[in-house]
Formats: structure tokens, sequence, C-alpha cells
């Protein structure tokens, strides 16, 4: 079966996949070192002979559970191919691992890309031949299991683009299994619905708080399931709730872009702000939210509005500047063909942006869905981050290019880089406080890049480091006995040094983030009796139209039907 407990989707960002040219650019540099492909080739032939004769001690890493079959242990020829394969592999990580500190960081990163995948893919367990596991169960299912594994293979081609499916479709709905903290959609315009979630105490904290998710994803990774649910539990600690849930834009909107984004922010803490009653709003942004939200907190500090009192930030790169595997996808050429494509379609889709950072994972968001799917002839596995993974939006084509120059030029920390809202950007003067959250094992933005903002921004820092990936980071419930976060004093500007001086603590950052935002929300108030207010009536229950891809209003579903 495929694996869920270790397995994390990556979530939508910005980019698209490499170039093969690229791509193989990167490998050949890795492979034209010539001293380092030699030591590495003789020491690679010694361990060569001594798994032929059996003295090898090359074995998995703890935790890769693509050999986990008795037979890679017991059966002494499927032994040697499993020690002949991770000992390749390691020989070509090490040349390629020699080219850190060149000065070609994006070479560097394209190369380790290119490997990755090459040795993931070509792994004895991809092929059924050599699949002990595989080859049993056909044999014990009367070769049902590969039927099965055809059938899956050709439903994933004609609906997934190729690519083995990572939950079962249809598997969850949202409204019946996934996004369920009651409350009402207050507001909606062309661009977003404002959700007020209902208060689960009897009294709350008069400063509300407005999450910001990305406009790539479907909020609801916020609200899983009761009990995996960021928002419940901020609701369940007294807070006002508010979320910020945004439309699928089509090719009609290819013309949105960060000033449409960055005002629907503040028309929303607006919103907040008069149907609570509170002069001011804690805000939360989350991953390339957390970029938008950065944009309006901009043009608010230029203008001297303190509409808004403090900010979290959870794995958000405000400074793409820091070393790390997105660089792979920074090639000039390859961004400008990402715009291009933007423009010409006007949207770039879920599969374009999603296709780029599930290859950067390959064993896990790849080839063990291949395996379970296709040579295991099993469905694959009823989870809700990957059935939230799979539930992709597409990103407005002026928005898209504009996060194409923010990352290839690294315009937001360069004062007056960029221009929203009429306001050139100017970080050192966003003064509010602000907590900042880093994962430790995240391959999209790395905990160093999110630590950076506690230096870009003027107001005081807190900052905590969680384990995990990107989005397990945030999907990321107390209770978890694997969970832990990292906090530590002021930050400095050598995030080593933090993390040399921290303290770990067992549980989810969610608690530290609690003890962090509650003295900044204001005094307990008896808890409203509704959603809404006069000026902003409850339209409809959470988790409202957007997320389902509905229009509007029932006379725009109308129109649609209609037309149909």
């Amino acid at each position: 079966m495929a694996r869920t407990d270790e397995t994390e989707p990556e979530g939508g960002e910005i980019l698209a996949l490499p170039s093969v040219g690229s791509l193989v650019g990167g490998l050949a540099s890795a492979l034209g070192q010539g001293r380092v492909v030699g030591r590495e080739a003789v020491k690679l032939g010694g361990e060569l002979a001594k798994i032929a004769v059996g003295r090898s001690e090359v074995a998995p890493q703890r935790g890769d559970r693509r050999f986990k079959d008795p037979a890679w242990s017991a059966n002494p020829l499927y032994r040697r191919l499993e020690q002949a394969y991770l000992a390749t592999g390691s020989a070509l990580s090490n040349v390629v691992d020699s080219m850190d500190g060149s000065s070609d960081a994006r070479r560097v990163e394209q190369a380790r890309f290119a490997t990755t995948v090459l040795t993931s893919a070509v792994a004895p367990t991809n092929f059924l031949p050599t699949n002990p596991a595989a080859l049993k169960h056909a044999f014990d299912t009367g070769g049902a299991s590969l039927v099965r594994g055809v059938r899956q293979f050709v439903g994933d081609v004609r609906h997934n683009g190729g690519m083995p499916s990572m939950v079962e479709r249809d598997a969850f709905v949202v409204g019946r299994d996934l996004a369920l903290t009651p409350g009402s959609v207050v507001a909606r315009d062309e661009a977003g619905e404002v959700l007020q979630y209902t208060p689960s105490t009897a009294q709350v904290r008069e400063r509300p708080v407005l999450i910001i998710p990305p406009p790539i994803g479907r909020y609801y990774f916020l609200d899983l399931r009761p009990g995996r649910s960021f928002v419940e539990y901020a609701v369940g600690q007294g807070l006002q709730t508010f979320m910020l849930s945004w439309r699928n834009p089509t090719a009609e909107h290819s013309d949105w872009n960060l000033d449409t984004y960055a005002g629907r922010v503040l028309a929303a803490v607006d919103t907040v702000r008069e149907i609570t009653g509170s002069s001011d709003v804690n805000v939360v942004g989350l991953c390339a939210g957390g970029i938008i939200t950065t944009t309006a907190l901009n043009h608010l500090a230029a203008l001297g509005d303190e509409r808004v009192h403090s900010v979290t930030y959870a794995v958000t790169l405000l400074d793409f500047g820091e070393s790390a595997p997105i660089t792979a996808f920074a090639a000039p050429s390859l961004l400008k063909f990402a715009r291009a494509r933007s423009r010409r379609a006007g949207i770039i889709t879920s599969r374009q942006m999603g296709s780029a950072f599930t290859w950067m994972r390959p064993d896990d968001l790849v080839f063990n869905y291949w395996v379970n799917n296709y040579l295991m002839g099993e469905k694959p596995p009823a989870f809700d981050v990957l059935a939230w993974n799979a539930d992709g939006t597409n990103l407005p084509g002026a928005l898209h290019c504009q996060f194409l120059d923010a990352f290839e030029h690294n315009l937001l920390p360069r004062p007056g880089g960029l221009t929203v809202l009429g306001t050139p950007m100017q970080l050192d003067a966003i003064k509010i406080p602000m907590f900042v959250t880093g994962a430790v094992s995240d391959h999209l933005t790395p905990w160093k890049g999110c630590y950076r903002t506690t230096q870009l921004l003027g107001g005081d820092a807190t900052f905590v480091l969680s384990y995990s990936g990107h989005i397990a980071s945030l999907v990321n419930p107390p209770g978890n006995p694997k969970a832990h976060y990292w906090t530590g004093g002021t930050p400095g500007e050598d995030p080593e040094a933090w993390r040399e001086g921290s303290t770990r603590h067992e549980g989810s950052w969610w608690e530290a983030w609690v003890k962090w935002v509650t003295p900044r929300s204001g005094a307990l108030v008896p808890a409203p009796d509704g959603e809404g207010s006069a000026g902003h009536p409850v339209l409809e229950p959470a988790p409202g139209r957007y997320v389902r891809d509905l229009p509007p209003d029932a006379a725009a579903q109308r129109a649609a039907r209609s037309s149909d």
C-alpha cells in the first residue's frame, strides 16, 4: 500500500518543470568533475566487489520502505541487487554533493534534481520482475492485481496527465468530509469570500484573526477534518476567526495581479473590523498568501494606517536569495517560457504548477504510487491532505508573471523593487509584531529563508521552527506524538546561531502561536450570538461557494446552467 504517514504533498507554488536540456546540463556538470568522478568510481567498484561476494554492509537508510519486503534481506540475489542500486545511487549523490559551494548554485540544484529523479526512477522496486512483493501479490491474486494495475494506469493516462494518482477520486467531498468547522460566508466579491467561524467558547478575544491562505490551492488544508483543523483549533482557543477564501480563476481573470489580491486582503480586513467592531485585526499569511499579505502591509505602512495589529507568517519566503532545491527551476529560459505560457493561456493550471514540485520528491510522491497503483494493483489511499493536494486551483497569468519576476530578481527585499497598490516595497517600514515559522525539512520554503523574514521587516520578531515539511508543518494538530518544534531568543542575523540556542518542545507550533497571539488579541468579551452584521449579513453557510468552484451567486449559477 502507498504510505501516508510520511508522504507529504508539497502543495502548489509558482513554477514549472525544468527543461530536459537544463537537467542534462546540470548532470553533465557533475559528471564532468574528472577527479571526483574517478574517486567515486574506484570506491563504487570496490563496493560492488564486496557485494558480489556477500561482504557488503550497504543497507537502506532508516525510513526507506521501498525495501521492506523480507526477500530483500533473505534472498541473496535480491539483496545484491538492492545493495548495488544503493551503492550506485550513493556514488552519484557524492559526485553532486562535491559541487556544493560552486558559484553557480542553480547548476548545482539542477544536477541534484536530475540525479534524484534518475536514481529514483531506476529503483528495482519500480519494475515487476525485480519487485518481490508485487510478484508475490500477483501470484496470490491469480494475476488480478496486474489487471487492476493496468486499468488504473490507463485511467491515470486519461484523467491525471499520466501521473499516478495520490488519492482515490471523490473519496472526500468539501462540506461533507472536509472544511467542516461551522461558520458563514459574510462577504463576497469577484475575487474572494470572507468566512466567519462560529465561536465554540462562551467568551472570545476582542481583536479578531484573519487568515490569508495562498491563492494556489484551496483554503481547507487549514480546515481538513475535526481534530486536524487549524481553524477549529483557533476557534477553540477563544479567537474570533475569519478566513479569506480565494476564487479559482479562469482565463477571463487573467489580468488579476498583486493589486487585485492585496486589495482584496485590505477589503477583508475592513469587513472583519466592521463585523467585530474592532479597530484593528491580527493577520495570518501562509505560503504565497504571506507574500500577498506583505504587499498589503507595505501599503498600510506607507499610509501610516494601523488597521493590522500583528502578522503571522507560516512557511513564507520573502527573500529568494537562499540556496534551495527550488533554484533548479530558476533558469532564465525556463522562466521566460513559463511567463509566455501564462500570458498565452491567461492562467497557469494547478497541474502545471504541481508537477514540478512532485518531482522534487519522486520516491514519496511519484514512484510510491507507481508501485502501489500499478504493480500492486491497489487503490490509492483515502487521505485527507492528499485529497486537498489533488484539488488544485489555477493562478491568473498576471499574478503568475509577477511571482516569477519576484522570484527571478528577488524583488521583495529590494527597496522599490516592486510596486503594489501604488506603493513601492520597503519591508523595513512594516513595524508591527511578527510571528514567523519555518519547517526543518521544507523543500519549497527552506526554514533559513523563512527565518530571513525576521530580519527584513521592522517589527519585533518571534521565530518558531517546526518539524516536518511544507504542508505537514501546517496540518500539525497538538497530540501528534511525532510533532515537535523549537523556540529561541530574539532572532539575530545567523539562523544557525538561533537554532543552537533554541529549545525543543514536544507538540505543535500551533500551541506556541496561541501563546503569542492571545496577549495581542485584547480582552475577553461575550461571544457574538451569530455571524455577520447589518452591514455584512450572512450569505450562506461555510465553506461557501468559491472553494467548491460554484458561481458567485444563484443568478450566476442559473445563467451558467441555461448557457449549457
